[in-house]
């Protein structure tokens, strides 16, 4: 019997893409940023089976949408930061209405 080793680093392609929302990580597929997801269950208590089926996805990918923040988490807190702010810049310049 031979021992596996254990991986060092899991690519996370499979579930996570950067390629929409000026490179902000989210679900391969859909539109939903993996902010989104760490924060509704930091927010709401959620479990992982909560989270995906309010949100539509599979276990595997909130899984791995953790295992994204956890690995970029600066990356990420820097995104969101940025986003809040051009989110406030455009509400002041064009109302909220």
């Amino acid at each position: 019997m031979s021992v596996q080793e254990i991986p060092t680093q899991v690519d996370l392609r499979k579930y996570i893409e950067v390629r929409l929302f000026g490179e902000r990580p989210h679900i391969r597929g859909r539109r939903i940023p993996v902010a989104n997801i760490v924060r509704a269950m930091q927010m709401n208590n959620l479990s992982v089976a909560e989270t995906a089926y309010n949100f539509s996805i599979s276990e595997a990918e909130v899984l791995a949408a953790l295992l994204y923040y956890e690995e970029y988490k600066e990356e990420i807190e820097r995104q969101e930061e940025e986003e809040a702010r051009l989110f406030e810049e455009m509400k002041r310049r064009y109302g909220s209405d």
